[in-house]
């Protein structure tokens, strides 16, 4: 069994950056940094506006709108996810929106998520874990997810992702995965179905699967 936990719905902890007064000021002599981006939304604007910018002249036949080249909420997304590096944010965002053109990830509809939802490969929870996340259940021995997915198209979307009672046979297939997923390894974890009841769920929020 397979568990992926998304990020949060509500902050777990305080955030980093405080929008107080007493809030560090950049040095007009500092060099560029990721932690200067959050810092100053200006800097972070400027990049988003310069991927779009990018975008519109080198891919014009990508899609506009939501989730689209010039969506900035997206391409911001991206940003993030590649420490700020403009050129690695547009060839990973570009990679991301012709998947989903291929995919036909807009044509997805509640019906089609219900037909996958019936084979029994994977289901989403009713309840969130114990840090505000959504949770994602997936059947392993039905269905083994290609992280890749994960890694290129939805990127800092998950939390984290438990392998519960993995078979001994597994540990070798995972060593060779392993390199593979790179900075998305750090987030697999495995871990006892007991593991799961007491650091994971309260008694009313664990699933059925993990229940007595």
């Amino acid at each position: 069994m397979m568990i992926h936990t998304c990020v949060a719905l509500r902050p777990c902890r305080p955030p980093l950056i405080s929008s107080s007064k007493s809030t560090l000021q950049r040095p007009p002599n500092c060099k560029f940094s990721v932690r200067n981006c959050i810092r100053d939304p200006n800097n972070s604007q400027k990049l988003v506006m310069e991927v779009k910018e990018k975008l519109e002249k080198e891919y014009y036949d990508l899609p506009v709108g939501e989730n689209g080249r010039d969506d900035e909420d997206m391409i911001l997304w991206y940003l993030k996810d590649r420490r700020f590096s403009v050129e690695e944010a547009i060839a990973k965002l570009t990679k991301a929106i012709k998947w989903r053109q291929e995919f036909g990830v807009a044509d997805l509809s509640e019906d089609t998520v219900k037909s996958i939802a019936k084979t029994g490969k994977a289901y989403v929870h009713d309840f969130l874990d114990v840090n505000d996340r959504p949770v994602l259940i997936v059947v392993a021995s039905k269905h083994l997810p290609d992280f890749d997915v994960f890694y290129y198209y939805y990127p800092k979307r998950l939390g984290e992702v438990l392998f519960v009672e993995a078979p001994f046979v597994f540990q070798p297939i995972w060593q060779l995965t392993k390199p593979l997923l790179k900075s998305y390894a750090s987030m697999v974890k495995f871990c006892s179905t007991e593991t799961v009841r007491k650091e994971y769920f309260t008694e009313e929020t664990l699933p059925i699967s993990f229940r007595d």
